[in-house]
């Protein structure tokens, strides 16, 4: 790896920490460029944009969540342990990958009803996970673990909203349970679409 590109990777480090906390619309050259004690030229020659910044935090956080949840969820067995797998590392993500919690929860409120290329960003990888949950769930079928007539997508959903949820009682309402609650909605979820 060049200078250029860990400057670029500890810059884009710093974003994620940076909009996991104040959002990304707090990404901006200026205040990065203070953080990271670069001069803003510097900083600008990387980006050009706000908006470029912006879109680079978004890939270089889903690049982060691909390493850190997906592909290790990827190497469990099929079926319910790969799900399972997937939860456990979502979780973790949400409580310890960044400062303020899952950077895409945060985007989503912020960015939702904005046009826009980060939105669009932020709506591919929001498919591109829906539709990563559903193949692995689509596994679990083949596996035998869940029934032929269970919804792919209708899971994906489910998953989805149980850790949305989860990350509101843990972030917003601090609730010292909020991981055995998820666990237990998982639990039910799982129950529900078993062979």
């Amino acid at each position: 790896m060049t200078k250029g590109q860990l400057t670029r990777d500890a810059v884009l480090n710093q974003a994620a920490r940076t909009a996991s906390e104040v959002g990304l619309g707090g990404v901006t050259i200026g205040s990065l460029a203070d953080s990271m004690h670069m001069s803003k030229s510097g900083l600008f020659a990387h980006f050009g944009s706000k908006e470029n910044l912006q879109l680079a935090t978004v890939r270089h956080s889903r690049d982060r969540f691909v390493d850190l949840v997906i592909r290790p969820a990827l190497a469990a067995p099929r079926g319910e342990p790969r799900v399972r797998a997937l939860f456990e590392n979502w979780l973790e993500w949400d409580t310890s990958a960044l400062p303020g919690g899952c950077l895409f929860v945060a985007a989503a409120a912020e960015f939702d009803d904005r046009a826009g290329a980060v939105r669009d960003e932020l709506v591919r990888n929001q498919v591109d996970l829906a539709e990563t949950i559903a193949r692995i769930f689509r596994g679990g079928i083949a596996e035998g673990h869940f029934r032929p007539d269970a919804d792919p997508e209708q899971f994906s959903f489910d998953l989805q909203c149980i850790l949305l949820g989860f990350h509101q009682h843990s972030r917003l309402l601090g609730d010292p349970l909020a991981v055995q609650r998820a666990s237990r909605a998982l639990d039910a979820l799982l129950l529900a679409v078993r062979s």
